[in-house]
């Protein structure tokens, strides 16, 4: 199903590329934009996971360099029955986190330095988890190949406007690309937004069971949130085509769950997954979840002394949990 729904978008966006390259150029102008257009699909298959990464200025981290973080993510992908995927970090304190890769055997997953300093390891493990469910679900696949479409259909409408459109249509064609740079990208928006939008609910409920706990889940997503709207994120802001791929809005944070949404309202993710917490016996809220981990604030505001360990296992006499789980 979730090859057919990314043939689909593909197909869409293509739709879009030719519509653009017809009004711009007429026929040869179609099929200018027809070429780019496969060419576009074909480079974005192959390399969007990268394009992603390098736009974010994530670069990626091993059991040397991150190993708690490390560690989690192979705990999760274990429990996920998954290859596990690359970890990178990006440098931003806005607490945020995105899973690239086309398959899950070239999977990534990236998250915000912000995002390990402001979020307990329970709430970590939730959103690692969401992530691992994109990157099982193939959803990694779709949202990268989007994003590079929905980047490209805006620039090849924005070309057409400065160029004023096929001219042998009497004036017709300035002004029609001059609408169709701001509809096209609009509609490749509307596509992209609602595809995004039924995927986060699906990631949530992985996610949460693949952690064990829709509260941790529940927990980083109300933080995460709230934060979101106060921190900025230069480079979402500097790529806003590729701002579906975060767990939570990184531009204006949480929104109405209409159709010019990237993400569904928090207020119903939060929901569902109090529900299926009940559906799973687990009792208590994600308040209670978040309550404890500001209680351990003082661990998180400790991380530029201690990188290799957020949690404080690095000065703790014990040698600290080494996952949620044990």
């Amino acid at each position: 199903m979730n090859y057919m729904r990314t043939a689909i978008l593909i197909a869409v966006m293509t739709a879009l590329f030719v519509a653009i390259g017809a009004l711009i150029g007429g026929r040869t102008g179609m099929m200018i934009a027809l070429a780019m257009a496969v060419a576009t699909n074909f480079f974005a298959y192959w390399n969007s996971d990268r394009l992603a990464l390098s736009a974010n200025g994530a670069y990626e981290v091993d059991a040397n360099s991150a190993p708690e973080l490390v560690q989690m993510v192979h705990e999760l992908a274990q429990r996920a029955q998954m290859p596990p995927p690359r970890v990178y970090v990006v440098q931003s304190d806005q607490p945020n986190a995105f899973a690239t890769g086309r398959n899950p055997e070239n999977g990534a997953v990236a998250v915000n330095t912000g995002l390990v300093q402001m979020l307990s390891r329970e709430e970590l493990a939730g959103v690692i988890a969401h992530e691992l469910a994109h990157i099982k679900n193939r959803d990694t696949l779709t949202m990268t190949i989007t994003a590079t479409l929905a980047g490209a259909i805006s620039s090849i409408a924005t070309w057409g406007t400065l160029l004023g459109g096929n001219r042998n249509n009497n004036g017709l064609g300035a002004i029609g690309s001059i609408a169709l740079a701001i509809l096209a990208p609009l509609a490749a928006g509307i596509v992209q937004f609602a595809i995004s939008r039924s995927r986060e609910y699906e990631a949530d409920k992985m996610g949460a069971e693949i952690c064990g706990n829709p509260h941790w889940l529940a927990s980083a997503l109300a933080k995460i949130s709230g934060l979101a709207q106060q921190i900025p994120n230069e480079n979402a802001e500097a790529n806003p085509a590729m701002a579906h791929m975060f767990i939570v809005n990184p531009l204006t944070g949480q929104g109405m769950d209409n159709l010019f949404s990237t993400h569904p309202n928090i207020e119903n993710r939060l929901n569902a997954l109090h529900q299926l917490a009940q559906q799973m016996g687990i009792g208590g809220t994600w308040q209670d979840v978040a309550q404890q981990s500001y209680g351990n604030q003082g661990d998180q505001q400790d991380y530029g002394q201690q990188q290799a360990d957020p949690w404080g296992g690095q000065n703790n006499p014990q040698g600290g949990r080494r996952s949620p789980w044990g």
